[in-house]
């Protein structure tokens, strides 16, 4: 027996040990060089294996600990645990054996062997520097770690809030009101068939209760003390009740009530073990002896209480405008919690970042999502211009002139919009010298025409980032939106060629910041084509 038991000993010992294969990828590194050390054990799916979480393993540090890998092989599974360590100093390291746990019992890695070795610097060769200033730390915004903290400490007050109006009140256990005896054992009985007692071999407490329901009924119903009464007691009880009260109950009935009560006896005190069928029966011996007890009893008609009557109804009412006076003040509650949250948080962003930026960003602002987006470098017209806008422009259906031989006309929005964009190009008829003081008198009439009014207006030359010259006119003017007035600033750029005028305009509310952020950005952008 000594023998075995050894045998079986070793053998378990050899199994574990077998279970845990260890590698690194290179014995020899760097100083400051990260060694990846490698641990994988073969296990059934149903194992529980937990990998050691260490700071230092042996005299190196651990700076990353991987996410372990899972290989499935049919039934079985691999795990591998990578460790990456390192360390500052030279000289040669051991590597100490780890515990792996699988299934609670601690199972070994190898021990290693690795060296750390010193970088060579030949300062003959290399170039020397000066010492470089301390660089200033780089502003970072993290506005939206304090949104993401603000909406996380809502949650969990509301959360906190939800679970207070919801806990369960410490209240008595709710007592059901029957208003008949016999409404009272019914119901019971139907009860006690849905816990399935007796199917689940609880014979003796299906019976306990079954003969406690009968008991129950007839004391309430008979008045005679039943659930204090022996089997025989309370048969002969019931028998001269019966005789007393006139009651109309055959000797079937008593005769079946006692039998349930005699096995009901049986089964309590002498571990007596009813057939199926047989708990069937009594079950149907008992709900007709209850049925059969009420109907015999006479009906004694009442007058019906008016006042009485009115009271309940009274009270109903008062206790149905109780519950809708909970509800109303439950949803005032949560409305108010929701309103006071969006308050705070929106009352903290406009002390820590101010008014603007959050209005721009909880409210709205389309020319700050404009100025944000992805824009779009395009040509348009002839002679073409090339720039790059918020959004591609959309091509206006416009009637022929007879002074240009061709004429196209693209736009971004309307000019009562908050930003607006508005580009043509037009190659004239004839050779006529353009100039660009009447071409900018003409736009302010162009616009008065299309509802501008109260237009400031000043001009000067204009040089593009291309060192091509032209005209730019450029104030405010006020529009009409939903008949309100709007005041708007406006910059209009003018470039001629031989028989050629190109021109484009930005209009944006006035005192708009992205709206000012976006024309220099596009008009920094602007390439003009030549005429062909």
């Amino acid at each position: 027996m000594k023998i075995k038991l050894y045998i079986l000993l070793l053998f378990t010992t050899s199994l574990f040990a077998q279970k845990v294969t260890t590698s690194i990828d290179s014995t020899q590194k760097k100083i400051g060089a990260e060694f990846k050390l490698t641990l994988k054990t073969e296990v059934d799916q149903s194992a529980k294996v937990v990998f050691p979480n260490p700071q230092y393993i042996g005299n190196l540090e651990v700076i990353q600990s991987y996410k372990i890998d899972t290989v499935k092989k049919g039934s079985r599974q691999e795990l591998i645990k990578k460790y990456g360590l390192t360390q500052f100093d030279s000289g040669k390291y051991f590597i100490s054996r780890l515990p792996i746990m699988i299934n609670g019992k601690p199972v070994f890695s190898d021990s290693l062997n690795v060296e750390v070795k010193d970088v060579v610097v030949d300062t003959l060769k290399q170039k020397m520097y000066d010492i470089k200033d301390i660089a200033p730390e780089k502003a970072q915004s993290n506005w939206w770690m304090y949104v993401v903290g603000l909406l996380l400490l809502g949650l969990f007050v509301f959360g906190l809030y939800r679970f207070l109006i919801n806990r369960p009140k410490k209240e008595k256990k709710v007592v059901v009101e029957y208003k008949t005896p016999i409404e009272k054992a019914t119901s019971l009985l139907q009860q006690l068939e849905q816990k399935e007692l007796w199917q689940k071999g609880e014979v003796k407490s299906y019976y306990s209760e079954l003969t406690d329901i009968a008991r129950n009924y007839i004391e309430e119903e008979i008045h005679i003390p039943a659930m204090e009464s022996t089997t025989s007691e309370l048969i002969e009880a019931l028998k001269r009740a019966a005789k007393q009260k006139k009651l109309k109950l055959s000797n079937e009935t008593v005769v079946n009530l006692e039998k349930v009560l005699k096995q009901a006896d049986l089964v309590k005190f002498a571990k007596s073990k009813p057939l199926d069928f047989e708990i069937e029966e009594d079950k149907k011996r008992i709900a007709n002896s209850i049925i059969t007890i009420h109907k015999s009893i006479p009906v004694v008609v009442e007058k019906t209480n008016e006042l009485e009557l009115w009271n309940e109804q009274q009270k109903e009412k008062a206790r149905l405008e109780q519950l809708r006076k909970q509800k109303t003040k439950k949803i005032a509650l949560i409305t108010a919690s929701i309103v006071g949250l969006i308050v705070f948080v929106f009352g903290f962003l406009v002390i820590t970042k101010g008014f603007e930026w959050t209005k721009d960003r909880i409210l709205g602002n389309e020319t700050r999502e404009l100025a944000e987006g992805e824009w779009i470098l395009s040509e348009y017209g002839n002679p073409g211009i090339k720039l790059e806008t918020p959004q591609v422009l959309q091509r206006l259906d416009i009637k022929k002139s007879r002074l240009f031989k061709e004429m196209q006309q693209f736009s971004y929005g309307k000019l009562n919009d908050d930003f607006y964009i508005g580009l043509g190009t037009f190659k004239f008829k004839s050779t006529t010298e353009i100039d660009l003081d009447k071409a900018v008198d003409e736009a302010i009439t162009q616009l008065e025409k299309e509802g501008a009014s109260t237009i400031f207006v000043k001009s000067e030359d204009y040089d593009t980032q291309n060192g091509v010259t032209g005209k730019k006119a450029y104030g405010t003017l006020t529009v009409k939106e939903d008949g309100d007035s709007k005041k708007m600033y406006y910059e209009i750029l003018f470039f001629k060629q031989n028989e050629g005028l190109q021109k484009v305009m930005i209009a944006f509310k006035d005192g708009d910041k992205y709206g000012k952020e976006m024309i220099e950005r596009i008009f920094n952008s602007v390439e003009l084509k030549t005429t062909q």
